[in-house]
């Protein structure tokens, strides 16, 4: 039983990497919050059964992963809405309207293409590349080993390069 650490300090140490990994996963921040929510609810009710080894975050990563691809399952007409959605605009540190444009593109074809990622290589390529997470971990997550999370992450890396491969931005170097 677990019972050492009070289920609010890891509601706390953990809610706001767990909201924005779903907020990538899904490119929704209602969704995020929702499945977020959802996330801490479950660990909430299974809290109890941990093991005082477990790893805690790889647990909750593990949970909203599952509600993730559960969501997905139910919601395939939106997959289709988020590859079109519109990627929020950012503000850069490039000057100049060309280059603020050309950045914009490159990166709305990257999340475009990572939005387009299968469940488990975009899971898997968030984890390691946004939230630098270990393999075995990422292996604890998807319930898989830490050889096909290296994999998942590898095939996600190589679908992103063949993605932009062929499409030239102008060098993005402020004017001087």
């Amino acid at each position: 039983m677990m019972g050492a650490q009070p289920f609010e300090t890891i509601v706390a140490a953990h809610h706001a990497e767990i909201f924005r990994y779903l907020r990538r996963v899904t490119s929704r921040t209602s969704e995020a919050e929702d499945l977020s929510q959802e996330t801490f609810l479950r660990a909430y009710r299974a809290y109890r059964t941990l093991t005082p080894e477990a790893n805690v975050r790889a647990w909750l990563f593990a949970i909203a992963t599952n509600l993730s691809r559960n969501h997905f399952r139910g919601e395939k007409r939106r997959r289709l809405a988020y590859a079109s959605a519109a990627v929020e605009q950012r503000e850069t540190d490039l000057e100049g309207p060309e280059s603020v444009a050309l950045f914009g593109e490159a990166r709305t074809l990257l999340e475009t293409t990572i939005r387009g990622l299968p469940l488990k290589q975009r899971a898997a390529f968030t984890l390691r590349k946004m939230h630098d997470l270990d393999y075995e971990t990422i292996g604890q997550s998807l319930d898989c080993s830490a050889e096909s999370a290296r994999a998942h992450v590898f095939q996600a890396l190589r679908k992103i390069r063949r993605s932009l491969d062929g499409h030239e931005f102008a060098h993005m170097e402020p004017s001087r």
